[in-house]
C-alpha cells in the first residue's frame, strides 16, 4: 500500500505575497539548522539538528512572529522578533525560503526563512536564547527536532509530530525538510502517518466505548 504524500498549504511567491492588500497579515519565522554527524546510541544517524521552540501557550513553533508591514520590511520585522527570543542572529532576504497562505477565518501569509549554521553556531544560538528577553516568558525554550525514526516506528520524528503545533508550523517544518533535501519525502510521509495513527489511538482510549 502506497504512503500518502506529505500535505502542503497553498504556496505563493514572495512577489505575490508583497502584492497582497492591507487585509492580510504577515508572519515571519526562521528555521535554523545544522548538519549533525552524530549518532544516537552509537547507531542512529542524527542527520541534522533543527531548532524549534516551545511557546507560552504550550504549542511548538519556529522562532519569529507577526510583522507589521506598515512599519517594517519582512526581514527587519523578523530580526526584531528574533532579537527578543534568540538575541544573537540576523537573517536577510537571501535566507527566504517560502510563503504559504493559511486556511481559516484569519487572512495570514506565513513566510519561512531558513539558514544553515555549523553545529557550533547552532549551539551558540541555544546558549544565547537562554539569556534573551523573552526566555521563560513568551518563549519557554528551544528544542531540537529528532530527524530519525526508531525501530518501533514511533520513536523520534513520529512522536515529535504528534505534539501540538501553532498554525502552519508543522507544515512549514515538513515542507522545509523536503525542499532542503534533509529527509526523503516518503520518510516524512511515513513519520506523519505514524504520528496521526498514534493520535487516533490516544483519542480512542479517552472516548467511552460504544459497546
Amino acid at each position: 500500500m502506497s504512503t500518502p504524500a506529505v500535505p502542503e498549504l497553498k504556496q505563493i511567491s514572495r512577489v505575490e505575497a508583497m502584492r497582497l492588500g492591507p487585509g492580510w497579515s504577515h508572519s515571519c519565522h526562521a528555521m535554523l539548522y545544522a548538519a549533525n554527524p552524530g549518532q544516537l546510541f552509537g547507531r542512529i544517524p542524527m542527520r541534522f539538528s533543527v531548532l524549534m521552540q516551545m511557546r507560552f501557550d504550550g504549542l511548538l513553533g519556529f522562532p519569529g512572529g507577526f510583522v507589521d508591514r506598515r512599519f517594517w520590511s519582512l526581514e527587519d520585522g523578523l530580526n526584531r522578533v528574533l532579537g527578543l527570543g534568540l538575541g544573537c542572529l540576523r537573517l536577510t532576504e537571501a535566507d527566504y525560503l517560502s510563503s504559504h497562505l493559511t486556511e481559516g477565518p484569519h487572512r495570514v501569509v506565513a513566510h519561512l526563512y531558513a539558514r544553515q549554521l555549523t553545529l557550533e553556531q547552532l549551539h551558540a544560538v541555544e546558549i544565547s536564547a537562554v539569556h534573551s528577553r523573552d526566555h521563560g516568558l513568551e518563549v519557554l525554550g528551544l528544542v531540537r527536532v529528532p530527524l530519525y525514526t526508531q525501530k518501533d516506528r514511533v520513536g523520534g520524528l513520529p512522536n515529535f509530530l504528534s505534539n501540538a503545533f501553532i498554525s502552519t508550523a508543522k507544515y512549514q517544518l515538513l515542507f522545509a525538510l523536503k525542499v532542503l533535501n534533509m529527509m526523503p519525502e516518503e520518510k516524512l510521509a511515513e513519520a506523519l502517518a505514524a504520528a496521526t495513527e498514534k493520535q487516533k489511538k490516544a483519542l480512542e482510549k479517552l472516548l467511552p466505548s460504544s459497546s
